[in-house]
């Protein structure tokens, strides 16, 4: 009889353990619901701690517990120390564990409202998701706001864990109650399935054993149907979606295109098409490391060669030639934000879709969801932990794929320009019908020509500065000397523009995003124009400054900062407005009880508390250069 050697013995466990299926799931629900103590109790069922682990637990129960010095398994994964101090989940905690039968990955997740965003970071991988309810206390808002997240993250399988049976006698009829108060609000909800089990996770009923507590329960245990439940994969079937990572070149010999098979299988010999280019050409092989596969599927890392020698780059997307992804640049999404500073309508970030990064801009915030009522609420904002739909408009077109259809192409993350926090986390519904049915008209007289005829480019000069600052004075006598040498000029003036264009706006921060960026729209046709605009705004926030000056080419934008202290404008105070904000009379404005951002790297920097306003002109016409 043949003996194994060590080596053998790892490498066949490595194999048993390759074969073995993953199922990743989530633990959720309400504050005080039980979440970290079933995890706990599945870690020590599991027998996946060890025994200096189970003795540490017991002296860390005694210190720190909530069991009144009995184990409490919660301690097993909350880590933080302001956790254990108030007994409950703030981070996610990920936690690895298998059996005979599957490999499990679970993430605890907080129950408090306002750690939503982290919830939604845990639940963004799960397969299933484990919803508890406190037998006590019955469906809550937090239950009712968790399953409506774990829905909208596209988890399809559920089990409905009704814990603290101890509590309540093991009463079959509060379990049925609840269960069927649970099921009338589920329907709503896009879920295929739901399975319910009373547990304790406290004392174990239900969890590994059928528990003598609860005869007139006949479902599976806990651990019994998280082995068994079939969990729907990313599909192998379906058309290939491959997102290029990494253009693999260690040489002049080799050119691949490394990533991870989203969707789909490949297989040496295939058509493809690269998108958004639309270029084609044939895999010619499958890298491994070191070894060629004929083929590989969904979750494979690997490395593909083409037989042609064609323009690929990182955030490309190498699909069946036949079955293409779509391609846009406007999105209907679903979003949940995750940032302490409101998103507005008409605010630019960096849009992460796998490996590509584009600017992308929100363009309407169509509604927001109250959770517990499913009502659609209007806004032109979103606050921390908000849901809502909303469109986006990104820079270039992308592909892409319906959330629903594929996750790994239908997932974003909004992220600030500045100081590069994921502020947002989205899932695409659709490409909007626009992207496809406006195109852009071709002019027989273009830019080029209307320049020629003016003498002079176009370009537009961005007074920025506090109110009382000097911004229309300075800009008015700009505009009077560029006059008298013959050059076509046009003055935006922020009142002129809201007594019209922009009349329906008041002054919150998402009305002065809205304010700058039709402002910025406007200049962009002038320029188009042959014009030399010249905006007078307070236009506060860098974030809106930024996106005007993408509109533009280089030496086309020209910021002037007026850059006057703030004890000087109010001195000055034209309008009166600083008394006013002073007696509470004019909320939100700037300088008072609104923020004011500096540019950092203005084209010019003035101050008209120091120079005259004639030195002012002479500055900034030394700075122009408005010959062809």
């Amino acid at each position: 009889m043949s003996t194994l050697t060590a080596k053998e013995k790892v490498d066949t466990y490595i194999q048993e353990q390759a074969d073995v299926d993953l199922l990743r799931f989530i633990t959720c629900g309400s504050v005080d619901d039980g979440k970290s103590t079933l995890i706990g109790r599945l870690l020590y069922e599991a027998q996946m701690i060890f025994d200096d682990q189970v003795q540490s637990l017991r002296a860390d129960s005694k210190r720190q517990g909530t069991q009144g010095g009995e184990v409490d398994f919660a301690l097993l994964v909350d880590g933080l120390v302001a956790e254990r101090e108030q007994g409950i989940t703030i981070d996610v905690a990920y936690r690895f564990f298998n059996t005979d039968k599957r490999k499990f990955i679970v993430a605890d997740t907080p129950g408090h409202e306002q750690y939503t965003r982290n919830m939604v970071t845990g639940a963004s991988t799960a397969n299933l998701a484990i919803i508890l309810i406190d037998a006590t206390q019955g469906v809550l808002t937090q239950t009712r706001r968790h399953s409506f997240i774990v829905s909208l993250l596209g988890i399809k399988q559920v089990v409905l864990a009704v814990n603290k049976m101890d509590l309540v006698g093991y009463d079959k009829d509060v379990y049925a109650d609840i269960v069927e108060s649970y099921s009338k609000f589920a329907a709503r909800l896009d879920f295929d399935s739901i399975e319910a089990i009373p547990l304790s996770a406290l004392a174990g009923d239900n969890i590994l054993e059928r528990s003598a507590n609860t005869p007139w329960y006949s479902g599976p245990t806990l651990m019994g149907y998280l082995e068994s439940v079939s969990v729907e994969e990313a599909s192998v079937e379906g058309a290939l979606r491959f997102p290029v990572q990494w253009v693999n070149r260690p040489d002049a010999n080799f050119r691949g295109y490394s990533g991870t098979i989203a969707s789909g299988r490949v297989t040496q010999g295939d058509a493809i098409r690269v998108l958004p280019s639309g270029v084609t050409s044939i895999v010619e092989d499958i890298v491994l490391y070191d070894d060629l596969l004929e083929t590989a599927a969904t979750g494979r890392a690997v490395t593909l060669t083409l037989k042609d020698e064609i323009d690929i780059s990182r955030g490309d997307v190498i699909v069946t030639a036949d079955r293409p992804c779509e391609v846009s640049d406007q999105f209907a999404a679903n979003m949940v934000w995750m940032d302490q500073d409101e998103g507005f309508i008409g605010r630019s970030y960096w849009l992460l879709l796998g490996a590509m990064r584009v600017s992308a801009t929100v363009t309407d915030i169509k509604y927001k969801y109250n959770i517990n009522t499913f009502e659609k609420l209007s806004s032109n904002s979103m606050s921390l932990n908000d849901i809502g739909e909303v469109s986006l408009s990104l820079d270039r077109a992308i592909p892409f794929e319906p959330f629903s259809d594929c996750k790994a192409m239908g997932s974003f993350v909004l992220v600030d320009r500045y100081s590069n926090a994921t502020v947002a986390a989205g899932m695409i519904k659709f490409s909007l019908r626009r992207a496809q049915n406006v195109h852009r008209q071709a002019l027989m007289v273009d830019r080029k020509a209307r320049e020629s005829l003016n003498g002079h480019e176009g370009k537009v000069i961005w007074f920025t500065g506090l109110s009382g600052s000097g911004k229309s004075t300075v800009a008015n006598a700009l505009e009077q000397v560029l006059h008298q040498r013959g050059v076509r000029t046009y003055i935006l003036d922020g009142d002129n523009v809201r007594h019209g264009l922009n009349k329906d706006l008041g002054f919150t921060d998402a009305d002065r995003v809205e304010n700058i960026r039709r402002i910025a729209e406007v200049s962009r046709l002038m320029v188009d124009a042959g014009i030399v605009v010249l905006t007078s705004f307070i236009s506060p926030f860098r974030s809106e400054r930024d996106m005007a000056r993408g509109l533009f080419d280089t030496n086309e934008f020209i910021e002037v900062y007026v850059n006057v202290p703030l004890e000087v404008a109010e001195d000055r105070d034209p309008k009166g407005l600083y008394k006013k904000a002073r007696r509470g009379e004019l909320p939100n404005f700037t300088g008072i009880d609104s923020d004011y951002e500096a540019p950092e790297n203005p084209e010019l920097d003035i101050d008209t508390a120091v120079d005259t306003v004639e030195v002012c002109v002479e500055r900034i016409l030394a700075y122009l250069d408005l010959e062809k």
